[in-house]
């Protein structure tokens, strides 16, 4: 084949262009997957949604397939959209370095009367027009104005801008606003690339509005049924002739061993969403802990309402960010007439030392009262066993005046512990215990919490939850480490949370006063004997306090008469 044949063959054709550009590029010629990337692209529909693992290179496939699209008409009007701005300059940047270097794409860089930023420039042979021939504009930039014959949407979802519910539906409103964007001509179409961040991803939503989605997982399935007829047709074919391939790789650029290693990093369910685009986890039963049965009240270090009253009341709702998912809420306890504050009956300190890498050191302050547990406070620290975070610790224990420092001695075979316990002898002298696990993490952290929350018997402080919520929408990067988003998304698969250090400290510290047999009490029983025996004490105390002043009384009137006595006798 001739050198022209090439050229009027990548014309014609998107996937020989790309083998042209990869080429170009100094690339490894355009694996299989690639190239049915490439062909979807191509294929001519008003709105396409590609969900693609990561890693694959579907932005620079797409970048290479809107200088494609130039290349066959100049006069075409490409918007490119992204999270951030900056990532959508890095596309139209690619692209117009294509147009610079590539021999066949040279003619269309723009003359020197023509816009010719890196983010927003005409192709020469252009027809004069207000609209750029390409431009790069960030989700939350005014999109309205502009005019597209090809709009790129590529990766607008983040694990920011999509953390909670109110946040998915602003994004889903901005998505919105694509179809004013879009020109009316017949050849114009949107284009969706993405990877959902969460099983409530506004792709999965965009499907209802027109989107044709085609999903290119790391993986082969194991049930094609998931995809719910979305899967792409070479993979879903694949499979149909040799159902073995179910769990091997589908990309020669990923062996099976690197997507192990990948599923062991990520955890199991991020790796699912990221690599496979498996959102069926929204399935309720996946995740059995529901925020809707906790109750949220103010707590105070050593004292709590004797009397606290679960409801899901709209009224009571608590107006946080929803770390959760979507219909699931946050809700302070039901206001009753008893206002009765009651002493803790123990409060220990439970710590999950931090393992490797990323982990922090969780911990959680448990207290229980009548059969109820209540955390005052829990949160993590970063940076392992400094010393910084062995003196917070033992400060935490002394606010508190816990009884007892429970650490789960997995991690470092009670290093941890004897490091500690110095620090706490300058501080606050406590005894520590060490406990081991041995069970499956996810298993045991469901079975002690799931009956728990059940019967609404697990009180978290305010404070505390608005803190490790503000905490993790800092920065994106931190919404794994929130208790709330942990307890939230926790399943009985192993590795199905990457961090879980909080929750875990959590679990350690009920399960302490489980052991005691604390939450096999009858709660109204309880509170009521309790409520009579701290009545009894104080009825006590206050009967001592008078005693104890009639005796410093009448032992004043019996020194003033002996004195008188002896007065008398001079």
């Amino acid at each position: 084949m001739t050198e022209q044949e090439q050229i009027q063959l990548a014309i014609q054709d998107f996937r020989f262009f790309l083998k042209l550009v990869w080429k170009h590029l100094r690339l490894p010629k355009p694996t299989r997957m690639q190239l049915y990337i490439a062909d979807y692209l191509q294929k001519r529909m008003k709105r396409k949604q590609l969900q693609a693992l990561r890693g694959i290179g579907k932005t620079w496939i797409t970048g290479a397939y809107v200088c494609w699209r130039l290349l066959r008409n100049p006069n075409e009007k490409v918007v490119i959209v992204s999270q951030t701005g900056g990532h959508a300059d890095n596309i139209a940047i690619f692209i117009r370095q294509l147009i610079k270097t590539m021999p066949i794409l040279v003619h269309l860089e723009p003359r020197k009367d023509q816009r010719k930023s890196t983010v927003s420039f005409d192709v020469n042979g252009c027809e004069v027009s207000v609209q750029p021939s390409v431009k790069a504009l960030g989700i939350t930039s005014q999109l309205q104005g502009n005019r597209a014959s090809i709009l790129i949407s590529d990766d607008v979802e983040g694990q920011q801008n999509s953390a909670t519910e109110k946040r998915r539906s602003d994004l889903l409103k901005a998505v919105g606003e694509y179809e004013a964007i879009l020109q009316t001509d017949e050849n114009s179409e949107i284009l969706v690339l993405g990877t959902p961040q969460s099983i409530e991803s506004i792709y999965n939503k965009m499907e209802t509005k027109g989107y044709y989605k085609q999903v290119f997982p790391a993986r082969y399935p194991e049930d094609a049924s998931i995809y719910n007829g979305t899967l792409a047709e070479y993979i879903q074919y694949d499979l149909d002739v040799n159902p073995e391939l179910a769990g091997k790789s589908i990309d020669s650029r990923f062996s099976d061993q690197d997507l192990l290693e990948r599923e062991l990093s990520y955890g199991k369910s991020e790796f699912n969403l990221q690599f496979q685009l498996d959102v069926t986890l929204s399935d309720a039963n996946k995740y059995p802990l529901k925020l809707r049965d906790l109750i949220i009240a103010d707590l105070s270090p050593s004292k709590a309402l004797g009397e606290l009253l679960w409801t899901n009341s709209y009224s009571e709702e608590l107006d946080l960010p929803n770390l959760g998912f979507t219909g699931d809420r946050l809700y302070r306890h039901l206001k009753t007439s008893n206002n009765m504050l009651l002493p803790y009956q123990g409060t220990i300190l439970a710590i999950d030392p931090a393992g490797m890498g990323q982990d922090e050191i969780g911990y959680a302050v448990v207290s229980h009262l009548s059969g109820m547990i209540y955390v005052p406070d829990f949160g993590g620290l970063s940076g392992g066993y400094a010393q910084d975070n062995l003196i917070k610790l033992a400060e935490i224990a002394e606010r508190y005046q816990v009884n007892k420092i429970v650490i789960e001695r997995n991690f470092g075979d009670g290093i941890f512990s004897s490091l500690l316990q110095p620090v706490l002898n300058a501080i606050y002298p406590c005894m520590i215990e060490d406990v081991r696990n041995h069970t499956q993490k996810e298993l045991r952290i469901i079975d002690t919490l799931e009956p728990l929350l059940n019967q609404h018997r697990l009180v978290l402080n305010y404070s505390s939850v608005e803190k490790d919520i503000n905490e993790a929408l800092v920065d994106s990067k931190r919404i794994g480490y929130s208790l709330i988003h942990q307890l939230s998304h926790i399943t009985k698969d192993r590795g199905s949370l990457q961090h879980d250090d909080r929750l875990d400290a959590l679990t350690i510290g009920v399960s302490y006063w489980n052991s005691y047999g604390i939450l096999k009490q009858n709660t109204a029983v309880a509170l009521d004997r309790y409520e009579k025996a701290q009545i009894e004490k104080e009825l006590k105390r206050r009967a001592d306090v008078f005693l104890k002043h009639q005796k410093a009384i009448t032992g004043n009137k019996t020194k003033g008469a002996l004195s008188s006595i002896k007065a008398f006798k001079r």
